[in-house]
């Protein structure tokens, strides 16, 4: 089965989550300066930050932990013909999760619901490896 441009749409709305969380931390330390929570200087020597703009700069962080071995995937099962639906829809899972847990961490930050979907996409993300290595163990 030929791969399809299916496998890179969960790529394009991963990279579109990225992309909104610089803006809205843009936005956030942007505020902070105006109101006068915080100083520009804050932002250029990594000090203490505001809270509001201090939770989206480390959810920002997070996407290029995990999501790195998504992309790594995504990529090795796209070339390598390897991808299926079955894989596209545990991307999908993947990303959603971590829009599921971006929402959560730039609002709440409650771990109680932060938890479970770190575990969800983490446990779509090792399928995806494990398919991966399956796939090609059996070409």
């Amino acid at each position: 089965m030929p791969s399809t441009e299916a496998t890179l749409w969960p790529m394009i709305a991963h990279a579109a989550l990225v992309f909104f969380l610089y803006w809205l931390l843009s936005k956030r330390r942007f505020a902070a300066v105006k109101t006068g929570s915080a100083e520009a200087g804050q932002f250029r020597e990594n000090r203490e930050e505001p809270l509001e703009s201090l939770l989206v700069h480390n959810n920002l962080k997070n996407q290029f932990e995990l999501p790195v071995l998504f992309y790594a995937v995504s990529l090795a099962l796209y070339v390598s013909t390897a991808d299926n639906p079955a894989t596209v829809a545990l991307e999908w899972v993947f990303v959603l999760s971590r829009f599921a847990h971006s929402y959560v961490h730039i609002t709440s930050n409650r771990l109680r619901y932060r938890r479970p979907a770190f575990v969800v996409g983490f446990l779509s993300l090792l399928a995806l490896w494990v398919w991966l290595a399956v796939w090609l163990a059996a070409s």
